[in-house]
């Protein structure tokens, strides 16, 4: 997983923040947060929906029994930055509950059936994070 991330990582860069491949067009963003348990620096591709406090996240793992190391991270840590384009952001995160979660989780599932498919493999309920402009 780390050679895949690290070649997105690299041509999100090399091209502004846009990427080939299953990610043409999507909406991706670099997520850097600090280990729960390492306190060590990361950063994941994951695709993002604009919401209006800021930018929603999706768990997904692709579908895994668990959640991904980066979800418990911004647990932990939840002052994070993130790659947008050829920008950088300073950000909070939180994870969204009830309806708002609904919402956004419903929309991204409509906008890329891949997420629904992630729905299914799973019993887990996939956290939405929501990631807003730091104070």
């Amino acid at each position: 997983m780390s050679d895949w991330n690290d070649k997105i990582i690299g041509e999100f860069r090399a091209n502004g923040g846009q990427v080939g491949g299953q990610f043409t067009g999507a909406p991706l963003l670099l997520l850097h947060t600090v280990g729960a348990k390492s306190g060590r620096s990361h950063v994941n591709p994951v695709m993002y929906q604009q919401v209006d406090s800021g930018y929603a996240v999706f768990a997904t793992k692709g579908g895994a029994p668990t959640n991904p190391d980066w979800y418990y991270n911004l647990l932990a840590h939840p002052r994070v930055q993130a790659e947008i384009g050829t920008g950088k952001v300073e950000l909070i995160a939180r994870v969204a509950a009830g309806g708002e979660r609904e919402q956004i989780w419903s929309a991204q599932k409509a906008a890329y059936s891949g997420f629904a498919d992630y729905e299914r493999k799973t019993t887990r309920q996939i956290p939405v994070v929501v990631l807003e402009p730091a104070p």
